[in-house]
């Protein structure tokens, strides 16, 4: 069969044409990546504090043009235009945290305090070398800069391939970083087919692989980098099944609202949104008919204009799909609570989904168990907190998890809090609020939802390696 030799983004709106991209040869990829690990050789040896001066010139380069980035990314993903200038606002402040802390990461680790006499001991950071970001659609800047500044800020080079649904995203951020004074060789944006991707994984220039996506996709990725030569590393952030606990003391009028927007928001498209909810017994009735009228009020069209707050999700592919699982869970007895006729858009073939909330749901039902990432939410009650932890932990995927419950008014619900976090099996736990991601926090999974971390102090670890050095000074 024929490789394909190019890409074209199709918008999800209107289902037109964007942008198409073409693939380049293998040879002209064995060209990139041998300039780019050349010019990992010569930017390991920029100092430090320069290389976090050209991160802080990058953020300037990159806000002239913010003005422009909203329709570009709606036009591209779908998400309402409004809510773009969200996204951008979090990546220049995720971008400032990791470079006000990318010193005191990468400097040095003194064991002098420990040091015997005639001895001086100390820990190197020192680069991984050619770095392969693999970035996901959903949310292109957001993720993308939790690995791309910080690699390059740590002496890397950076292969970056975006999403073939939000190409533009990759060749912005990259200008910006040479606009700023990164050598050209060492940002290299790839537009490539599945079997380029792979052919990138196993070069054995390439020293670490980031990727983000699917779970499927993140088995292919293990698989392809244990399968090349040597040891290569990989970071995987995957999937999610996110869920929620509502216990008797939750500020209901709040807790409504912070969780709508947790499921609803970009239309359910974010591998941390919330996609289950468990409701304790005596607030459950009220819980549910605040949520589903909250959920009634959405405007679910044209994600260009300002009014809309519901777009399409990202295709007809995912459309269908989703829509099959709420019909899947309808036939296993689920009940829907939003009629189908207050969303006349979504009733064609298209990629635009209704917002539904389901009831009568229980974990035999993919609907509450494997990601939908649509705007569709299952609520299930439940009478204990020992009840909502065994049912939270019932998921392969353990991403992050929230709690809902009156901790300033009552000192014992924040204890309740702690014990349930303790047993809790995710990467992240909230407190009162959801789909957020801390820049000071580290970012990672358990289960399916991946392994490695992203921001915070540990994220530069995982690109960089740590190198001992240990001297004896006297020798007599």
């Amino acid at each position: 069969m024929a490789q394909p030799t190019s890409q074209t983004t199709i918008s999800p709106h209107d289902l037109s044409e964007l942008v198409t991209r073409q693939y380049p040869d293998k040879e002209y990829l064995d060209g990139v990546i041998n300039r780019a690990a050349e010019a990992q050789k010569a930017w390991r040896r920029v100092p430090l504090k320069e290389r976090i001066a050209i991160g802080e010139k990058f953020m300037a380069e990159f806000s002239k043009h913010g003005h422009e980035i909203p329709e570009e990314l709606t036009k591209q993903m779908g998400r309402p235009v409004s809510q773009v200038p969200g996204e951008v606002r979090g990546f220049l402040s995720r971008a400032a945290y990791m470079l006000s802390i990318a010193e005191s990461s990468l400097s040095d680790v003194s064991l002098k305090d420990t040091d015997l006499p005639g001895f001086r001991r100390y820990i190197k950071r020192e680069p991984l070398g050619v770095v392969f970001v693999i970035a996901p659609w959903n949310f292109p800047y957001l993720v993308s800069i939790n690995s791309v500044l910080p690699a390059i800020v740590a002496g890397n080079a950076v292969l970056f391939k975006p999403s073939p649904q939000t190409p533009l995203t990759a060749e912005r951020f990259a200008r910006a970083l040479v606009s700023a004074g990164v050598p050209n060789d060492l940002i290299q944006v790839l537009h490539l087919s599945p079997l380029l991707t792979a052919h990138v994984v196993q070069h054995p220039l390439v020293d670490f692989v980031s990727f983000t996506g699917s779970v499927v996709g993140g088995e292919t990725i293990e698989k392809l980098a244990v399968e090349a030569k040597g040891f290569k590393g990989v970071a995987l952030e995957l999937g999610g099944k996110d869920p929620a606990y509502v216990r008797a003391d939750a500020d209901l009028k709040y807790t409504i609202a912070e969780l709508v927007d947790g499921a609803m928001f970009n239309s359910g498209q974010s591998c941390c949104a919330v996609e289950r909810i468990y409701v304790h017994d005596s607030l459950y009735d009220e819980f549910v008919s605040g949520f589903v009228d909250l959920v009634k009020q959405y405007k679910l069209g044209d994600p260009t204009q300002p009014e809309t707050n519901l777009g399409p999700v990202v295709s007809v592919a995912s459309a269908r799909r989703i829509r099959k699982q709420v019909a899947d869970a309808v036939k296993a007895g689920a009940k829907t609570l939003i009629p189908e006729g207050l969303f006349p858009i979504a009733q064609a073939d298209n990629a635009y989904v209704a917002p539904q909330v389901l009831v009568d749901v229980d974990h035999s039902m993919d609907v509450m168990m494997e990601e939908t990432f649509g705007p569709v939410i299952g609520i299930q009650r439940v009478s204990s907190d020992e009840e909502a932890i065994r049912l939270m932990n019932d998921s392969p995927y353990g991403l992050t998890a929230s709690v809902w419950t009156n901790a300033e008014a009552n000192p014992e619900s924040e204890n309740a809090f702690l014990r349930i976090t303790d047993e809790l099996h995710t990467g992240t736990v909230f407190l009162n609020r959801c789909d957020f991601l801390d820049p000071a926090l580290a970012w990672t999974g358990v289960k399916n939802s991946g392994r490695g971390i992203s921001l915070s102090k540990f994220g530069y670890d995982q690109l960089t390696r740590a190198k001992s050095i240990h001297m004896k000074i006297k020798t007599t």
